[in-house]
Formats: structure tokens, sequence, C-alpha cells
């Protein structure tokens, strides 16, 4: 992996309805990461913040020039179009971009960033949802359940044309791990564009090594980087209470260790970023505390 690091903070909670996510960013280098990182020996440089706008009181805007019913539209997009371009100017300067979050949204300006320079980029979403929702399907008006969707090219315009226009992955660069809450609109899609996906049920059947493997040797041969996507609600909430779309039985604590030190090992993985963390509904910062230790296990962090 890349010596150099450059960590991007996007504190973003317009995405979904539930205050307090946009301190995840600082609750994850409150946490430590930085000094975590560094200890393995990357050169770590913090961008900062992207400027989130400030929405108004209930928590919903709705463009009515726009005529969508997505919640906080303009704002989203505004806050991804700006990602976009500081995940386009890391890689340019080969550096490993690491995003923190942050709701889910925010993938959609790193997935966007990320493809001026990967044009098979190849993705892992580590979730307990499949965040493939569009306006017709999402029973929530969320933009944070509709970045995987719009960056495969479905969806409002607004969000599927950031940074450059049209679709920024291909369906079968996609692995799915954890899934276990999926919308009938998802559903779908998985079956229409063949997406792969791993449940709990085929985790807890195979076990979390097989499944790195199979998600490994998946994508290398078809794949020019491979880009991991984490949402803290991946994990079962008992051991990452801090995420505002909690799913009962997850996956655990040492699962996902495992998974990130064989994504080290395989040296394949060119990008991430770690969302959800929401401090207000969290224990003692627990979840932001889990989150570095993923982040170092994903960085080589080894007992011995």
């Amino acid at each position: 992996m890349k010596k150099n690091i450059s960590v991007i903070g996007v504190p973003m909670d317009l995405g979904q309805l539930r205050r307090g996510v946009d301190m995840g960013p600082s609750a994850i280098r409150y946490a430590g990461m930085y000094e975590r990182l560094t200890s393995l020996g990357y050169q770590v440089n913090d961008l900062g913040n992207v400027h989130v706008e400030h929405a108004n009181p209930s928590h919903l805007e709705v463009d009515k020039d726009d005529k969508s019913t997505l919640r906080n539209l303009q704002k989203v997009a505004n806050a991804n179009r700006q990602l976009a371009q500081m995940v386009d100017d890391a890689v340019a300067k080969a550096d490993f971009p690491l995003v923190i979050g942050g709701d889910h949204s925010i993938a959609i300006g790193t997935l966007a960033g990320l493809h001026t320079h990967y044009k098979n980029l190849g993705v892992i979403w580590y979730d307990a949802h499949g965040d493939l929702n569009s306006e017709e399907t999402s029973p929530s008006g969320n933009i944070h359940g509709m970045p995987l969707a719009a960056s495969l090219g479905i969806g409002h315009e607004q969000l599927i044309n950031i940074h450059e226009k049209g679709q920024k992955i291909k369906p079968e660069n996609l692995v799915i791990i954890g899934a276990r809450c999926l919308d009938p609109g998802e559903k779908a899609l998985i079956q229409e564009k063949g997406i792969r996906v791993y449940t709990m049920h085929e985790i807890d059947k195979l076990g979390m090594p097989q499944i790195i493997d199979e998600t490994l040797n998946y994508l290398k041969e078809r794949t020019d980087g491979i880009h991991l996507s984490l949402d803290l609600d991946g994990l079962d909430p008992s051991e990452a209470p801090g995420v505002g779309t909690p799913v009962i039985g997850g996956m655990t604590y040492r699962e996902s260790h495992l998974a990130m030190e064989m994504l080290h090992e395989s040296d394949l993985i060119t990008s991430a970023e770690f969302v959800e963390v929401n401090p207000i509904l969290d224990d003692q910062n627990k979840t932001a505390d889990l989150a570095v230790g993923l982040m170092g296990s994903l960085f080589g962090e080894k007992l011995k």
C-alpha cells in the first residue's frame, strides 16, 4: 500500500435524519487515527474537512425548482463535488485517499473522484445495507441509502453526474459483504445487474477467510484498483453501537479485523472510507475506537 495517506473528513449528516453523524470525523480523529497510522510508518497528511452546508431546523430541504423529494439534495451534491475533487487530487499526487465520515452518502463523491483515475474500479462494500435505492425505490428519501445506485448511474442526475457525467463503477466490479437489510427495490436491482452479495448467511456458513479470498480473486483480475467502503453498521451493534441504522446479527469485531488483515496482505486496496460513526449514539466513543482499530489492521498492524 502507498506510504502517503491523505485523510479527508466529511462531516455530513444530511443524507439521513438522525443527527450527530456529522461529528464522526472528529470522533475518529479523537480516537487516535493519526497516531495509529503514523506509528505504522505512514506519512499522514490530514487535509481537514469538506465544507458541508447547514440544513434548516427540520433537517429536510426539498428544492422546489428541482421537483425532487430527496432530502437536502443540493447540499449533499455540493459537498460530494468538493470531496470528489479532493479525492481526485490525492490520487493524482500518488497518495492513498482515506475518507472519514459522516453518513454514507459521501461515497458518491469518493467514487466519483476515484473514477478519474480508475476506469475499472473494484469496490468492496462492507455494510449491513445495499445502498442501492433511487428516488423511485427508496422508502425514506434518504440519500445515504443511494450512493451505490448513483455510482452505478441509477438515480437523480444531480447525484449521477458529480465530477464527471454518468456511471462511475460497473456492477460486475462490486462486492457487497455483510448485507442483512435490503429493500425490495435493492433486491430487484441486485438480481437484474448480477451484483455479487455475501449476506450474513454466507458469512456464517463459509467463514470470513473464504469470503475475503473469493472477493479478492473475483476482483483482482477485472479491476485496476480496489476501494473499500466500510460502514460501521456492518458490524453487530453490540460492538459498534454508535451508528444511525443499526441492524442486529452483524459481523463481529474479530471477523472484521481478520477481513482488514487479509485485505492488507493482498496489497490490492488503493483507497478506503470509514463512515456512519455517530458519537451521540455511541458509548464512550467505542465505535470510533473500533473504526481506528480496523484502520490499523487495514494498514498492516500486527500483534507480532
